[in-house]
């Protein structure tokens, strides 16, 4: 066997407490080059006679991409407590894997040899809200969305949809906007809104922070948000704001303090100035967001600034019952504070979704201490690439995907954040070159895939554009404008994610076939009482497969369609139209 394929270490992604009881161990192998892999396990203190008494379990290959295996299984310790290593084998041999490397027999005259555990305390256990599993989340860019009151619109503003978005433009959108269309969200099927930021702020995109401590006049002032929350939960609607921590807004009153007083000003510790007098050409020579001159970076590690962002972070959950914060930049903020912030909201609202933005592996902020899940990028990346890019093929996509939900904890894949599309990226119908096809079986993916979906404003009826500022449209109200097909499609593949437990969160989900010749997946979701069976064809021609399963005398129910039928035969033949899908549902 290829030794160097072989890893696992204890205390994260392959070593965790799911629950208060249960251990969750993997092991990751060289591509199909073990056959079988036992789970060698025992208490610490269990000897008898000089030896350590042990038990072994068989482990189950859950996974594969393009280099590894990977093999998993559920533990339950009776003290709590676990010591264990792992026998491989294969036709050519067998070997034993621990903590101090491979032998050809399992060495029981020392514990110190194995990989430990030393005990599932159960404020380690990371626990992320349980409302979060079941929510459907839409992605709200507040400028965009709606004008509920003129009153408030900025000077300049644009009539409603007459010109194209650019990064300084205004057309209006504000809170009452969005309180006016709250049933269309709720017809659609939506239980939870991810705010862009609504704080006081220059720019039209607010990621250039004022006034933490106020919304901004364009879009109302806090009654009219406490009114909006309030509206939102009466109608089961979860409400998530957007916290930009990692820097404000060049107009923020302690940067313009610095601009003023230099090296005099009693808040030029409140920002990674690199030396006075400050300049911002050709570069700034203070820290900022990327190169902005306009969002000076702040420095969470002063005292001050960590106490007042802080507060605003427990003031808008205290004051206004949000349920949850998206951290922008979240990867460039220490980790000091964002444990500290994690204790603060949570010690306001237990509850509370802390949700990261980071767009590459993330396990050092997912340990339970800090947040509860990040934007799920790699799976927003795989997605696009097979679904509306054609870039790779199915098998390629497989390894992705698999990939993906090997990096993390089952508890933290479970409310991962997944989206296709956002206010940074194109529109989903656009990186598809307007093949409708294309997005639909995408959403059907996406809404059927294990972790909390995000559907951004308009992608639901078929709204297009580029890069930003173009993908900043503002919404379409007209319904004969809209793509009312798009929308129905999106509004059933919700219906079936909240009426179908296992269709949602509450299966596990394994790849059973993913053919590069004719490009079809096929992934399953199983839970006690179901089995789904998702079948899709991402080609232009119509495909016929067998699903390898032994479904001889099983009522099959067609979720989309809702007929039931029984299966005559061993197997089952299904035909799939281009780009189309089936979803079936068994019932054990």
């Amino acid at each position: 066997m290829i030794k160097q394929a072989i890893y696992h270490r204890p205390k994260n992604q392959y070593a965790y407490a799911y629950d208060k009881e249960t251990l969750h161990i993997q092991l990751r192998t060289g591509r199909n080059d073990a056959e079988a892999v036992q789970l060698i396990h025992g208490d610490p203190y269990f000897w008898i006679e000089k030896s350590w008494q042990v038990q072994r379990a068989a482990m189950k290959k859950v996974a594969q991409d393009d280099l590894f295996d990977y093999w998993f299984i559920a533990i339950k310790p009776p003290f709590r407590r676990l010591r264990y290593g792992f026998e491989l084998s294969n036709k050519q041999e067998t070997i034993i894997y621990t903590e101090k490397g491979f032998y050809e027999k399992a060495p029981l005259d020392d514990t110190a040899y194995y990989f430990c555990f030393p005990f599932i305390n159960e404020m380690d256990v990371f626990e992320a809200p349980e409302w979060v599993k079941d929510t459907i989340w839409y992605q709200i860019f507040p400028e965009r969305f709606a004008n509920g009151n003129k009153d408030n619109d900025p000077e300049g503003v644009l009539e409603w949809g007459t010109a194209k978005p650019s990064s300084s433009n205004f057309f209006g959108g504000d809170l009452k906007g969005v309180i006016d269309h709250l049933d269309y969200l709720c017809d659609l099927g939506i239980s939870g809104i991810y705010f862009t930021p609504i704080f006081k702020a220059y720019s039209n995109h607010k990621y250039d922070t004022i006034d933490y401590m106020e919304i901004d006049p364009q879009f109302g002032d806090k009654k009219t948000f406490k009114r909006l929350v309030e509206e939102c939960h009466k109608r089961g609607i979860k409400v998530m704001l957007d916290a930009v921590f990692n820097h404000s807004g060049y107009f923020f009153p302690p940067f313009q303090d610095v601009l003023k007083n230099q090296e005099n000003s009693r808040y030029k510790n409140w920002f990674h100035i690199r030396e006075f007098p400050i300049v911002t050409e050709p570069y700034p020579n203070y820290d900022t967001f990327a190169f902005a001159k306009s969002m000076p970076k702040l420095n969470t590690e002063n005292h001050e600034v960590k106490e007042y962002l802080l507060e605003v972070g427990r003031y808008w959950v205290r004051e206004f019952n949000i349920d949850g914060w998206r951290l922008d930049v979240a990867n460039e903020i220490d980790h000091t504070f964002w444990r500290e912030f994690r204790k603060a909201v949570k010690e306001v609202k237990k509850d509370v979704y802390i949700l990261g933005e980071i767009w590459h592996d993330s396990m050092p902020w997912l340990h339970g201490d800090q947040f509860d899940a990040v934007m799920n990028y790699p799976f927003t990346t795989g997605a696009l690439q097979y679904f509306a890019k054609d870039e790779i093929n199915a098998e390629e996509f497989s390894h992705i995907i698999q990939k993906v939900l090997q990096s993390y904890p089952k508890n933290v894949n479970e409310v991962a954040f997944n989206l296709l599309g956002s206010h940074d990226t194109p529109r989903i119908l656009t990186i598809a070159n307007g093949e409708k096809q294309k997005i639909k079986l995408l959403l059907a993916f996406q809404l059927s895939f294990i972790g909390t979906p995000c559907i951004y404003y308009g992608d639901e009826i078929g709204l297009t554009g580029d890069q930003d500022p173009e993908c900043r449209k503002c919404m379409e109200w007209i319904e004969d404008k809209q793509d009312r097909d798009l929308y129905n499609h999106v509004q059933k593949l919700i219906s079936l994610r909240k009426n179908f437990r296992v269709f949602g969160n509450h299966g596990q989900f394994n790849f059973v076939e993913a053919n590069k010749d004719t490009n079809h997946i096929v992934y399953t979701k199983e839970n006690a009482d179901h089995l789904f069976i998702s079948a899709m064809n991402h080609s232009d021609q119509e495909i016929e497969i067998t699903l390898p399963f032994e479904l001889k005398d099983k009522t099959i129910r067609d979720l989309w369609t809702n007929e039931e039928f029984s299966v005559k035969e061993s197997n089952l033949s299904i035909t799939l139209e281009a780009y189309g899908f089936r979803f079936l549902l068994i019932q054990k």
